[in-house]
């Protein structure tokens, strides 16, 4: 039963639920401990390369140094994990999790709108928003990929900064689902970042299921600057996707036949 009585108007009802929805203002220092989360979370989601590898003494004190919250306990999680690998080992499963695996892409625009046109304009307008707010980005990576967007939601704060982030919050779920079935421990990064946001609804939940079993839309259009992923197929968790063989780009020359000059 609803708690509000039926004789006030529709109107009045449905605002006092929004009103009752939107989440406090943050204080500063909330604001700035929700910055150095994301900020954390970017780091922890990208390519453990060596420089990142000799960080982990200072990023594990760092999630350590952490107010006691659910996405402080997540990550304190992955860094036991993390902390205790091989360098050469993390490397390898990076590879696997998140660039041979379509469920785990790090690359958001891709299960809202798989391989379409309308991805380009997606990561436009991602470039748009972030040259609006007075980001550059360097041009390494796309717009859409997930350590970019969290960088800019530290940068530009909970409100239009965290917006990308609510945007794509389907397509986060499905990343989280599918390294929880790998069981990967990044499926603990994946999560502090989820607990930041609004809980998920019984239509996202739905909506994740259908993406899950049938893939984002595809159209294979015009998007190899976008980062296509060879044939097409939207791998389930646990399978490799082969990359596709390039096309030869020389011909050998015909052998000449006997007495020709």
């Amino acid at each position: 039963m609803s708690p509000l009585p039926s004789t006030i108007p529709a109107l009045v009802r449905t605002r006092v639920r929004a009103a009752v929805r939107r989440p406090a203002r943050l204080t500063a220092e909330e604001t700035a401990g929700r910055a150095l989360v994301l900020r954390l979370v970017s780091l922890l989601l990208q390519y453990p390369d060596a420089e990142l590898s000799a960080a982990r003494p200072e990023l594990a004190i760092a999630v350590g140094d952490l107010p006691a919250t659910p996405a402080a306990g997540h990550l304190a999680r992955f860094i036991d994990s993390f902390t205790a690998q091989d360098p050469d080992a993390l490397e390898r499963h990076y590879v696997e999790m998140f660039d041979l695996r379509r469920r785990s892409s790090l690359h958001l625009t891709y299960y809202l709108h798989g391989d379409t046109r309308r991805r380009g304009m997606a990561l436009l307008t991602l470039n748009q928003r972030y040259r609006a707010a007075g980001w550059d980005i360097d041009g390494g990576e796309l717009p859409d990929h997930l350590p970019v967007v969290l960088e800019f939601a530290a940068l530009a704060g909970p409100g239009s900064g965290e917006a990308p982030l609510r945007q794509h919050r389907r397509g986060l779920e499905l990343i989280h689902r599918a390294l929880t079935d790998a069981d990967s421990p990044y499926r603990h990064v994946l999560a502090a970042l989820l607990s930041l946001l609004p809980p998920a609804t019984e239509a996202d939940r739905a909506a994740v299921a259908r993406l899950a079993a049938e893939g984002p839309p595809n159209e294979e259009v015009g998007l190899d600057p976008y980062g296509t992923y060879g044939a097409g197929e939207f791998a389930p968790p646990g399978t490799f996707v082969p990359p596709t063989a390039a096309p030869l780009t020389r011909v050998p020359p015909s052998t000449p036949m006997e007495g020709s000059r």
